[in-house]
């Protein structure tokens, strides 16, 4: 299977990857930045995107041929071209774009309890960007079949906490051997879960890690750009073929 690997540090604003790259005659392609961002598709096979700090980019040129998807969550490897113009911070060349598994949280019952498995994982990180959820994660894998993750709303426990939600990441391996750890990173729609009376959501993400439960708790900010302070680290991470 094709792995596309990446390393990402995380960082107040957002996640930004400044570097430099030469092509095959040595000339400089000058500076390049790779962030996480949304797809907005603008028609005609043309789109835009939406940094998780607010900031709005127009695809004016491209090094690759994308099929944009309405909310699709991607990496985006890109060299800004422009500043500001016709409502857009940058006009910038997309040097690269990578899919990022982007999921709705989802009900967990009786009929679903099964599929929707409760396997461990390891969290690197938890945080909410922009409209979304992103969780940064490790998982054992045997490569016999791509194993399942979701977020899910918990119909059968005890109902919610005072003026938060409880979620809970679900990773279900098929009993698959453990042979080897991969890493995964995947992107919550967190939209559905606004109230009309308030502009912020309280979450409590529930993760069944290798050494036990481990609770997150996080704002969810309505169109606001990403506010809370995340420690810096670094994030390798695999988009590949081995989890849906």
């Amino acid at each position: 299977m094709r792995k596309t690997f990446l390393t990402l540090t995380i960082i107040s604003t957002g996640i930004l990857l400044s570097l430099f790259s030469c092509d095959d005659n040595s000339n400089s392609l000058g500076e390049f930045r790779i962030n996480v961002a949304t797809v907005i598709p603008e028609g005609e096979n043309a789109y835009s995107l939406l940094l998780d700090n607010g900031t709005r980019l127009w695809a004016a040129a491209t090094a690759v041929v994308y099929q944009p998807t309405c909310n699709q969550r991607v990496f985006l490897n890109y060299t800004i071209l422009s500043g500001a113009q016709e409502g857009y911070n940058h006009y910038i060349k997309v040097n690269d774009i990578w899919n990022i598994l982007t999921k709705q949280v989802i009900e967990l019952n009786t009929q679903n309890e099964d599929s929707i498995g409760n396997d461990p994982v390891k969290a690197n990180a938890v945080w909410v960007g922009g409209d979304y959820l992103n969780v940064s994660f490790m998982f054992n894998y045997g490569s016999v079949r791509p194993h399942s993750i979701n977020l899910v709303n918990n119909t059968l426990s005890p109902g919610n906490a005072p003026g938060v939600t409880e979620l809970e990441f679900r990773h279900n391996s098929y009993d698959s051997q453990q042979d080897k750890l991969y890493e995964g990173f995947v992107c919550f729609d967190l939209k559905p879960l606004r109230a009309n009376d308030a502009d912020s959501v309280k979450l409590s993400i529930k993760v069944k890690e290798l050494t036990g439960e481990t609770t997150y708790d996080v704002t969810y900010r309505y169109n606001h750009a990403l506010q809370e302070a995340i420690t810096e680290m670094p994030i390798p991470v695999v988009s590949s073929n081995e989890y849906y």
